[in-house]
């Protein structure tokens, strides 16, 4: 079993090594200097635009998508250690390099799904980087781990259809970028195949009745840097027909399509943010001293130090598993995996994290370090893109089947 990186992936993470280096961490503290300088909190800050245009320089450049035709055209396996080291700055890289969620995974159902008019009107600004977008799935009224349970209604009107619904937590809609929401309902409620109830459809931002109403905070942050989570509310919004993605029915299939990869390109990227703890932790360790002696000499503290590093080993691999699987038989082979790491990853990204903050004392808790941010991320992300438990379920449920 060979475990080396092939000579592309190699020569990008050294680029991106540099980029992260050069560009990105010292961006950190003026991107929250500029911010606090804007007019609105939404707004984007001067250095995430010069980010953007030296990494589209360096050919670091919508990395994520393996259409060749759109994207970088690299393979998961290829994406995965990049990926990884953009979670060192999650607020940052990902955004800089194009790769941010949501607009990669509504990038990738536009690649796949929309037709070309859509793609023209839609996918190619967002390759470029020109606008933002939001995916519009979850909802406040009903448990959204169960796909089946939106109540937001998508019905035809002669050439047109309407749209009626309430959504939340809808990532980098309060960016005054976003320009276009991916909305999941149901065109056919009363179906037999509950899994053929829903669909797709395009809505751009300014259609009359969408109405953003406020911003959702994650555990007392309100993510500027996505350009926020927020309740959305769709009154009578009509649309053409020609907006729907793929046809009637499909949006159950297109929304498993894009949270495949949109799982793995989470869990890359907590490795990240694991490393970045350890580091911080680790110089944290040495620098202070407690008792007459270092911290690093604290014998709980080096048990952290050792589980942490244990921990990301083995998360690694196993994301790279998963990477190698999508690649060579497809997400539904790669099923059980990619279950895994989201609720593997999450979990024991947390644990570091907290243990991190630990170590830092009252700092870790502060705006000094970025340890409390980054655990908020991580901890949302064990329910993000399906709950911790929906995955164990099916998981047991796979598992169990062999033996019944």
């Amino acid at each position: 079993m060979d475990f080396a990186f092939d000579a592309r992936t190699e020569e990008l993470r050294a680029r991106l090594l540099a980029f992260m280096d050069e560009h990105v961490y010292p961006a950190e503290q003026i991107e929250h200097e500029q911010r606090a300088q804007l007019a609105s909190p939404w707004d984007t800050p001067a250095i995430i635009e010069e980010l953007k245009a030296e990494a589209r320089k360096q050919g670091l450049w919508n990395l994520f998508l393996p259409d060749s035709e759109h994207g970088a055209g690299l393979t998961n396996l290829q994406y995965a250690p990049l990926a990884e080291i953009t979670g060192r700055s999650p607020n940052l890289a990902p955004t800089a390099l194009n790769c941010a969620a949501p607009d990669t995974g509504n990038m990738e159902v536009l690649a796949q799904f929309a037709d070309d008019e859509q793609k023209k009107q839609w996918l190619e600004p967002l390759l470029a980087g020109e606008i933002r977008s939001a995916f519009a799935m979850t909802e406040p009224e009903v448990a959204s781990s169960d796909a089946t349970n939106i109540r937001t209604r998508i019905e035809r009107d002669g050439d047109d259809y309407v749209i009626n619904g309430r959504k939340w937590y809808i990532s980098g809609a309060m960016n005054p970028n976003c320009r276009i929401f991916i909305v999941m309902g149901k065109t056919d409620p009363d179906g037999e195949d509950v899994r053929r109830q829903q669909s797709m459809i395009l809505v751009p931002r300014d259609t009359p009745g969408v109405e953003v109403r406020r911003a959702m905070q994650v555990y007392g942050y309100e993510d500027h840097s996505h350009g926020g989570h927020a309740e959305v509310v769709f009154h009578d919004v009509r649309v053409p027909a020609s907006n729907l993605i793929d046809e009637e029915g499909s949006g159950f299939a297109i929304a498993q399509a894009r949270l495949g990869p949109g799982r793995i390109h989470h869990c890359m990227r907590l490795i990240g943010m694991a490393e970045r703890a350890i580091e911080l932790m680790c110089r944290r360790a040495v620098s202070r001293e407690a008792f007459g002696k270092a911290i690093a000499q604290q014998g709980v503290v080096q048990n952290w130090i050792a589980d942490a590093r244990v921990t990301v080993e083995q998360l690694r691999l196993l994301v790279l598993k998963t990477a190698w699987l999508m690649d060579t038989v497809g997400n539904r082979g790669a099923h059980t995996e990619i279950q895994a790491i989201k609720i593997a990853t999450p979990r024991a990204v947390v644990d570091i994290l907290d243990k991190a903050v630990q170590v830092h004392g009252a700092g870790g808790v502060s705006q000094d370090f970025p340890l409390a941010e980054l655990w908020a991320a991580a901890r949302t992300l064990k329910l993000a893109d399906g709950p911790d438990e929906v995955h164990q379920r099916s998981l047991a449920r796979r598992e169990l089947k062999r033996y019944v």
